[in-house]
């Protein structure tokens, strides 16, 4: 430390006072300080250092299993059987939707639910599909039924590099979700696209003896398209998290909000990158 006699300060003091020089004797003592800084040992000196980055942790791929299916499809309810193994086995990494869609689909009459939509025959038409039950497995191209396991296992295998996560509650009748992204290595550019799904409903389904069962329950039944039928441009950023909020999104007449689920998905021209899905609460 610099050391300065106190009678040299003094002096110093009544002769700038003596010339009325305040500010001078407030320059004086800066310049004291600055001086004894310079004097601080280096150990004693704070240094920044650059934060460490740590990479995001590695997540399961999800695989989404697009099952283009119809009451009027015989053969639909064996696609049906192998999805409920495949749920049995991969749980949470595994998410079927059903698109009751093209010529065996119905969309009701009045004595009859039906539950084919006008946006699952845009999709069966722009897939180009030509029968039933067929599936798209995390948009790798048409994969018959009998092919899901196999095909569903392998892109299991495949590592991701996103996480996706879905909440979504019902508030006053009608429904609010946030979809939530980031990337786990790397950047990654597609589409995000969300959709309303519903568990439970009981509709008539021909079986494959050819009988008409008015008592059938459909389970993952595609009921509506949430941001546009092919979804929304996202970039999604290594370690940086991505909110992408819809708020106010209007329930149909005829569906049952205690069996409602929505699945989000980012896809390219890879296919699939990730998939979601978040049962929607109810408040």
């Amino acid at each position: 430390m610099l050391k300065v006699k106190m009678k040299t300060i003094t002096n110093i003091y009544n002769l700038l006072c003596a010339r009325g020089g305040q500010m001078f004797l407030a320059l004086f003592a800066m310049s004291m300080m600055l001086t004894a800084c310079s004097n601080i040992d280096e150990a004693d000196r704070l240094i920044y250092v650059e934060p460490e980055y740590t990479k995001p942790d590695a997540v399961p791929r999800v695989v989404l299993l697009e099952d283009f299916t119809g009451q009027r499809c015989i053969n639909c309810p064996k696609g049906t059987e192998i999805i409920e193994q495949l749920q049995q086995q991969y749980g949470d990494t595994f998410i079927a939707v059903g698109i009751h869609s093209g010529p065996l689909g119905f969309k009701g009459n009045a004595k009859n639910v039906g539950l084919a939509t006008d946006l699952g025959d845009e999709y069966y038409d722009h897939w180009g599909l030509e029968y039933q039950p067929v599936g798209l497995v995390n948009r790798q191209g048409a994969v018959n039924y009998t092919d899901w396991t196999t095909t569903v296992v392998k892109e299991l295998a495949r590592p991701t590099t996103l996480s996706l996560k879905v909440d979504a509650a019902l508030r006053d009748g009608k429904m609010d979700i946030t979809v939530s992204a980031m990337g786990t290595d790397g950047n990654t550019q597609g589409k995000l696209q969300v959709w309303i799904v519903e568990n439970g409903i009981t509709a008539m389904q021909l079986m494959p003896d050819g009988s008409a069962n008015a008592d059938y329950v459909h389970n993952h039944v595609l009921r509506a398209a949430v941001n546009g039928n092919w979804g929304e441009d996202i970039s999604i950023a290594e370690s940086v998290t991505t909110d992408k909020s819809y708020n106010g999104v209007a329930l149909g007449e005829s569906w049952n909000p205690a069996n409602l689920s929505v699945i989000a998905f980012v896809y390219n021209d890879q296919g699939v990158q990730q998939a979601a899905q978040g049962k929607v609460k109810t408040e």
